[in-house]
């Protein structure tokens, strides 16, 4: 009985050995990773743990060059690469829990590792992560230039006929979902290999049907206003404005914008230098005379009986409406003309210009009552005449020189909706009400001369606030003298 103990304590002692022995071999390795344990495919066995991570750090690097393709609108596709999307190695951490392994426990536990990993590899997935601003980026600037608007069926009429426009399907990239599309791709199921990845793309199928647009038969509303005293450049402003406004279909709840429709005022778009109302004067600017434009769409949509949802009076009263009866628009004020289809079935715009005249037409579907009508009466509250005229001296210009700004007379006004059904009056709706500026008539007049009696005349002809006074006195003061004109003869 004692020999069998006294072999099992000699057998056992043996294997302490071994296991002593086997360790001490390890050891002479250092801090080395032990054989069997890889980052992904990357063998870091017998590194040191700096190699390893340079090993790790330079796999990564390769793959900066890898193309990945997103497949944008229309399967359009967007080739970057993963550098581009701001590739790094996201868990570095692997390499000091590698080579930990077999460095802990008891003499036992470490021995059964190493004879672990003989059997089966331990291997460390490489996490990586990309830069969420570099992928917002690239899909705003790269993949978004491929979405289309969708474009509704419409109508155009040509020779006094409507003819059916196709319309065309939209496009557009969720930009914030397709963020998270690529990076969750990337960062999960990649293989590191070239790839392609589907982006978030929603698309909207056009509105409309020819049989939705036979309908518009009808005209709702119809307006005209004259510029025959209008310059060639105001003219020309009208008719551009006209144009780019013909042709419009709106569908039943679709909202119009006049200002929308009608800009950039740009000679690229068509506009030239005229007369506008800026702060209660008028200056030359681009696009001079569009709210004209404006204020003739505004009331065939009034008499359409759509609904405005937005309008502004000029600042100063214009000539070829009634008070009330205006709407401007104005870049930089913010002001626009805007209105909604509030009827069950589309309608049509036209618009075109002749004899110096712009009309509107509104087609749709009439609906109303045979017998009901409906007109706009303007009426004004008050009348607000200027004062004297306001001369200004300007001493850096010649005696002689004069600038005027006609007067405008102010007004306060109400437009009212009148409704009559078989000629009786049913209904009297305030439109609008408006207030228009009082301008007086103003010159600027240059008084800069050597002759002091000179000046003294056309500074007298300043103080009596008289513009048509300082206009004769100029007359006289330039006028030629007899001398002048002998010697002219002599000549």
């Amino acid at each position: 009985m004692k020999k069998f103990v006294k072999r099992g304590y000699f057998l056992l002692f043996a294997i302490i050995a071994m296991l002593l022995f086997d360790m001490q071999a390890q050891a002479k390795d250092g801090d080395t990773i032990k054989t069997g344990i890889f980052a992904g495919n990357i063998d870091l066995s017998g590194m040191t743990a700096s190699e390893a991570k340079v090993a790790v750090e330079e796999y990564v690097a390769g793959l900066q060059d890898t193309e990945i393709t997103l497949l944008a609108a229309e399967d359009k596709e967007v080739t970057v690469t993963a550098g581009e999307l701001g590739v790094t190695w996201a868990n570095p951490e692997l390499v000091d829990e590698a080579a930990e392994i077999g460095t802990r426990g008891n003499v036992i536990e470490r021995y059964k590792t190493l004879k672990d990993l003989e059997h089966e590899n331990k291997v460390y997935p490489i996490q990586l992560s990309f830069d969420l601003q570099a992928i917002n980026d690239i899909l705003t600037e790269k993949c978004a230039r491929y979405d289309k608007e969708a474009v509704n069926v419409s109508l155009k009429r040509e020779n006094g006929e409507f003819q059916l426009v196709e319309g065309q399907i939209g496009y557009m990239l969720d930009v914030e979902t397709s963020i998270d599309l690529v990076n969750d791709y990337l960062t999960g199921e990649w293989d590191h290999q070239p790839c392609t990845i589907a982006l978030d793309i929603a698309v909207e199928e056009p509105r409309g049907s020819a049989e939705e647009l036979a309908v518009v038969t009808d005209i709702l509303g119809s307006f005209t206003t004259s510029y025959t005293s209008s310059g060639s450049s105001r003219s020309a402003n009208v008719e551009n404005g006209c144009k780019l406004i013909d042709g419009i279909t709106l569908y039943p709840g679709e909202e119009f914008s006049t200002y929308k429709t009608v800009a950039p005022f740009s000679e690229a778009n068509g506009y030239y230098m005229a007369g506008s109302y800026v702060n209660g004067k008028v200056v030359d600017s681009l696009g001079g005379g569009i709210c004209q434009v404006s204020t003739t769409l505004y009331n065939a949509v009034l008499k359409a009986e759509l609904e405005v949802t937005e309008r502004h009076n000029h600042s100063m009263i214009v000539s070829y409406v009634d008070p009330s009866a205006d709407a401007a628009i104005a870049e930089s004020s913010g002001k626009d003309f805007r209105f909604v289809n509030n009827l069950d079935y589309p309608i049509y715009i036209e618009g075109y210009t002749s004899g110096k005249k712009i009309t509107f037409n509104i087609y749709g579907k009439e609906t109303r009552d045979p017998g009901r009508e409906v007109r706009y009466e303007s009426e004004v509250l008050e009348v607000i005449n200027p004062p004297a005229d306001t001369i200004y001296a300007d001493a850096s210009l010649p005696i002689g020189y004069i600038v005027t700004e006609s007067a405008h007379i102010g007004y306060r006004a109400k437009l009212w909706k009148v409704v009559t059904e078989n000629s009786e009056e049913v209904s009297r709706t305030e439109v609008n009400s408006s207030k228009y500026k009082m301008v007086p008539r103003s010159a600027t007049v240059g008084t800069a001369t050597s002759d002091p009696a000179a000046y003294d005349e056309i500074m007298a002809a300043i103080s009596t606030s008289n513009v048509d006074h300082v206009k004769n006195v100029i007359a006289m003061l330039t006028a030629p003298t007899a001398s002048d004109n002998g010697e002219a003869g002599q000549q």
